[in-house]
């Protein structure tokens, strides 16, 4: 039997194509290993977000061949696959197959193609109508918290993104199919669901089946309630999108305690004219009323965000807009990134005139204003309980577990292993600047 090793990279997206490779694969007569060095097959399942994860693949790639022992089959998939093509033959040696975000499902022919053949393959055509999206228990990432694409591609094309070109345009997903799978997922023990997709609420399916009956003034929220409805004990969803993200979302949380009390939204600017260049389709002032809403719910909703440092054309004044922002609105965490223009958008053609020293002192500064308001939000969890799914063993402590909370806050506390899996009270006793520390109670 031929042994397969597979990494992932990048996004809850990639990590969930990379469930249903392993279980194609395995279902086909491969074996899955986790040991690289004993492989017959590498597989790189790729992000193209950001510049450094295609760097990582080049360098990975290297690595393999250059390994000393006889040279396994490299394939590459995901999005480096898609917008590359035929062309990774050339830019990165020693690659044998190409498969795209799309052809996950004839990756068992890739790999026999090019073990039998000897012949290089690349494949970035469109998925099957018939398209088999179960993964296996043994192949999901957790015993205990499964993802659940209820949405794939882009249709937003923001000018600084890649993914409408690596992903495709918006497709969503039955909604009945998907009410089942989060059933079925109940009834063989997972406790937590992640509905995801790159644009989760812009959910818009060819027909109602499986949302009849429940309250929202979109599609999105009526498939909260519906997967709320299994009685799933926590659902989380990401990403949003901030112009389809409408109240009745804020609603169908306070109405239902199993989806869980965290939005990820990404503003990515707080000035309008480099959000009007972006191409975000909103203005800082419909963010506002967004979050104004969050934070006067009942519940203690977590939120998280995306921010760009440097855009092209990105005054001093806009800067400091995305300063003021970011006070206004106190994220619970920011994932900030400093600009590097992406062949392929639209932003590549625009003039990149920040410097990379002003991207980097700019980036440290709101890194610094995010941090103090960070510190500041997560204090009030010390001295109270949260419900956590203890997920694993602490990395650190021998003695440790780990999960997250409700509002997908890092969790460590002191106990035995027979909590895994379980949903348990902690106290919080310490708060460190990315997760939260307590004893059970």
């Amino acid at each position: 039997m031929k042994k397969v090793y597979l990494e992932t990279f990048g996004c809850q997206m990639n990590v969930s194509d990379s469930e249903r490779i392993s279980t194609t694969l395995e279902k086909d007569g491969y074996e899955m290993t986790p040991d690289e060095s004993v492989a017959d097959v590498v597989i790189f399942n790729t992000c193209s977000v950001r510049e450094k994860a295609e760097h990582k693949l080049f360098t990975r790639v290297g690595r393999v061949r250059n390994s000393g022992r006889k040279k396994p089959v490299v394939g590459v998939m995901g999005c480096v696959a898609q917008l590359e093509g035929e062309t990774l033959f050339q830019k990165v040696q020693g690659v044998d197959f190409v498969l795209g975000t799309r052809a996950l499902g004839r990756v068992s022919h890739a790999v026999n193609e090019t073990l039998g053949k000897k012949r290089k393959i690349v494949d970035v055509g469109e998925r099957e109508d018939d398209y088999d999206w179960t993964v296996a228990d043994t192949h999901r990432h957790s015993p205990y918290v499964a993802f659940v694409p209820i949405i794939e591609g882009c249709n937003k094309f923001c000018t600084y993104c890649i993914v409408p070109f690596s992903r495709g345009r918006e497709r969503s997903f039955s909604a009945a199919k998907i009410v089942r799978q989060v059933s079925e997922l109940k009834e063989k023990g997972v406790r937590e669901v992640h509905l995801i997709g790159q644009n989760v609420n812009s959910y818009r399916p060819e027909t109602a089946a499986g949302l009849e009956g429940f309250e929202g003034k979109s599609a999105f929220t009526k498939l909260l309630r519906a997967v709320a409805e299994t009685g799933m004990e926590r659902i989380k969803f990401t990403t949003s999108f901030p112009r389809d993200f409408r109240n009745d979302i804020v609603d169908a949380i306070e109405d239902h305690e199993n989806l869980c009390n965290w939005v990820h939204l990404p503003v990515q600017s707080g000035s309008n004219n480099t959000l009007k260049r972006m191409k975000r389709g909103h203005t800082i002032e419909k963010y506002f009323e967004k979050i104004d809403r969050l934070r006067s719910s009942h519940r203690d909703i977590a939120l998280t965000t995306d921010i760009i440092v440097g855009f092209p054309g990105e005054t001093e004044a806009d800067f400091r807009d995305t300063v003021k922002m970011v006070e206004y609105c106190g994220f619970d965490m920011a994932y900030i990134f400093k600009y590097s223009p992406r062949p392929g958008t639209p932003a590549f053609d625009m003039e990149d005139d920040v410097s990379p020293a002003e991207k980097t002192l700019r980036f440290l500064e709101l890194e610094r204003v995010q941090r103090a308001t960070q510190n500041e939000r997560i204090r009030r969890y010390l001295n109270k309980k949260v419900k956590v799914l203890v997920e694993g063993r602490s990395a650190r402590n021998a003695n440790g577990l780990s999960g997250h909370s409700t509002c997908h806050k890092v969790v460590n506390f002191e106990g035995s292993s027979e909590l895994l899996g379980n949903v348990v009270d902690v106290e919080i006793t310490d708060i460190k600047a990315n997760s939260l520390f307590g004893r059970l109670a």
